[in-house]
């Protein structure tokens, strides 16, 4: 799917071009994405709160009138549902278990929290395409996301931040420093050697 998709939005470039020739104000992800992976309770809350916005995403995607989002929706949705059973039980695993791993889990959770109102936030390209009906904007999957997320921080003793202030900037282009980084390490053997096809 992805070539055609590409070459459609984006004019005469591939997979590559996205990947390993862009700098950092060209890409347009959630901070959320971004941030360092820490200790392990880390990497499991932001692939929790990812994981779970990408399974609602993914569900609504399926239905939209462009059949090639569809297509991709639907086929990621399979994957989707493994990522969020599989965040969702080590949320649980660490919340519930002893009193460090609880301890770090909810630190994880506490920091990473400020960076999940983007996911939410829709930018003005997400409501051009959901108005459209070929696309889905972020907020469509919001009552799912939030009772997810708070019955699964409930069921692992975890509590959720009463932090209402929300970083984002990242869906406009306004990155943290942390993705030059990935970007650097990324990107180094293009760089190094420009035009290498993989």
């Amino acid at each position: 799917f992805a070539t055609p998709l590409v070459q459609q939005v984006n004019g005469p470039v591939d997979e590559d071009d996205l990947a390993y020739l862009r700098d950092v104000p060209d890409f347009r992800n959630v901070l959320l994405a971004e941030q360092p992976n820490g200790d392990w309770a880390y990497t499991v809350a932001r692939s929790f709160f990812l994981d779970t916005f990408n399974f609602y995403l993914f569900s609504v995607l399926q239905h939209c009138k462009d059949e090639t989002l569809a297509a991709i929706a639907e086929k990621s949705l399979k994957e989707a549902t493994y990522h969020i059973r599989w965040s969702s039980e080590w949320v649980i695993r660490l919340g519930d278990g002893t009193d460090e791993s609880h301890r770090r889990m909810q630190q994880a959770l506490d920091d990473l929290w400020m960076y999940t109102g983007e996911l939410l936030l829709p930018s003005a390209a997400e409501q051009a395409v959901a108005t459209s009906g070929k696309g889905v904007a972020g907020n469509t999957v919001k009552d799912d996301w939030t009772h997810r997320v708070a019955a699964i921080t409930a069921e692992a003793t975890l509590d959720l931040p009463e932090n209402t202030w929300m970083q984002e900037g990242g869906k406009e282009g306004r990155h943290s420093e942390h993705l030059g980084y990935v970007l650097a390490e990324m990107q180094f053997m293009q760089r190094a050697y420009p035009g290498m096809e993989w």
